[in-house]
Formats: C-alpha cells, structure tokens, sequence
C-alpha cells in the first residue's frame, strides 16, 4: 500500500482546514433554526445554545394550523408543491426537447436560438418581474398557480437547454446512425436511445427546476396575491407583519418547508454534480 507523499498530506490538510469553518458557518443558521423551533416562545430570544425546556409542541401548532398565520399551512404546503413539480416538467419537456433537435437533429438557427436564450441570462431576473406581470396580466393569468409555473419555466429553460445540449453532445453520433439503419425515426430515437442515455443529466436538470420554483419568492409575492392561492414562502412573509411575531413558529415553519429540498438533493446528489456538469469539458 503506497504511502500519501508530504506534498499529497498537505493539500489534504489544507482543504480539512478550509472546509471545516465552511461548514460550520453553513450549519450555524440551520442550527439557530432549529433551536428556535423546538424552543417555547418565552425562550425563543434567551440566547443559550440550547433551550432548557425543549418541545415539540411549534410543530404541533403548525401541523394543526393551530395560528392565524397558519390557518392555510397545508393548502400553502400544496400550492408549493404543485407548481415546483410542474414547473420542473415542463422545463424537463421543452429543455429535452429543444436539446435534442439542436445537438441531435441540426435544426437550422438551433445554435442562434440556445445563444438568445442563454442571452437572456444578462438580465437579472429581478428586473425581469414587471414585465413578466405586466405579461401575465394581459393574457389573465394572475392570481393563478399558471402565471408563477410558467415564470419558473421561462427563468429556468435557458439554462437547462445549454446543460442538456452539452451533455447531448457527448453522445456518440454513432448510436443515431445505427438507429436510423435499423428503420427508427427520429421520434423513436428520441426515446429509445436518446432519453435513457441522458437520464443522469434529466434527473440534475428536473432537480435543480424543482428546488428553483420551491424556493422562489419574488414572483410569487407579485404574480399570487389569494391567501388560497400564494406559496409557502410568501406566507411566511407574512408572519413579520405582526408587531410581535411568532419567530418560534415562523422559525418551525420554514425548518418544515427546508425538509423536502433537502431530501431531494439528498436522494439526487450523485446525479447533481455529474448531470449540472456534463459537456463542461470537452474531450
């Protein structure tokens, strides 16, 4: 067994060193979060590293919508949900699709069309939201769940279309030329060659739409107004209107809106880095 070399120990050291205070500066905002969740409201501002009296029962009170704020919790919960989760397909769809008739197909202007998009990138979304509500009022889609999924698709595609084209082109062309002499079109292509040898890059791609839409504020805030109808998020923001806010329970409730994102890039890391990073270099 070869021994590390002085050089190899203290590069490693080094990256141990860096890493460490990162992490533990990630994880001090999650730990106060969770300190507060599980801390009564009187000992919510003691300042101790941990509550004397810890309780479960802020989550008892959000699960229960047992507040004011909270009274929509779940449907809140579900709007998230439902416009992460569509805003993540049909991003899948269009990027897909568009991927493969750029960098399998040649479809003439393919190459103008990804740089406009990609091109659309110079433009902090921010400034984008006016414009997009002005649109969405026109076509009267505010205060709908559709005006905020199709927002997420239009911020989201550009860059999903550039990462599936890199990774698309990796592809051996060779697999395309040998499906087309067996008698497959382009449709069968598309799904019998093309789709599950793009799959890791699919996963990375639906992920990072999802987790997108899930945590967007912004749009939501201006594009949903119905307490019925708005995400999570922007409910949340609605617990510092109060002069004297529940943080114990604002604080619970964003720890329960952080569990399902980190589950999801828990269950999807191994595609994350590899799949966002395909075609990066090329070989």
């Amino acid at each position: 067994m070869k021994l590390p070399t002085l050089r190899e120990t203290a590069t490693e050291a080094r990256l141990v060193l860096i890493g460490i205070p990162v992490l533990i500066w990630t994880m001090i905002p999650i730990y106060h979060m969770f300190v507060f969740a599980i801390s009564p409201k009187e000992d919510a501002f003691s300042g101790k590293l941990w509550p004397e009296h810890p309780t479960l029962h802020n989550f008892s009170i959000v699960f229960h919508q047992q507040h004011y704020f909270l009274r929509d919790f779940w449907v809140q919960f579900g709007n998230s949900a439902l416009i992460a989760a569509s805003a993540g397909a049909l991003t899948l769809v269009i990027a897909t699709a568009a991927a493969f008739s750029i960098s399998r197909l040649r479809v003439p202007g393919g190459r103008i069309v990804l740089n406009l998009a990609l091109f659309t990138y110079f433009i902090p979304a921010a400034f984008l939201a006016v414009p997009m509500y002005r649109t969405m009022g026109n076509y009267g889609l505010l205060n709908t769940h559709w005006s905020l999924i199709l927002a997420m698709v239009t911020i989201s595609s550009p860059y999903a279309i550039w990462v599936l084209k890199q990774a698309s082109d990796k592809l051996p062309v060779e697999l395309d030329e040998a499906a087309v002499m067996d008698g497959a079109t382009s449709l069968q292509i598309f799904r019998l060659v093309y789709l599950p040898l793009m799959m890791p890059s699919l996963v990375a791609i639906g992920t990072y739409a999802v987790l997108l839409a899930w945590n967007e504020y912004l749009y939501a805030f201006l594009l949903l107004s119905n307490d019925k109808d708005i995400t999570l998020p922007v409910a949340l923001g609605n617990f510092l209107s109060a002069d004297d806010s529940p943080w114990e329970l604002l604080m619970t409730t964003g720890f329960i809106y952080a569990l399902p994102p980190a589950a999801i890039y828990y269950a999807f890391r191994r595609y994350m880095v590899g799949g966002l990073t395909a075609g990066a270099v090329k070989s």
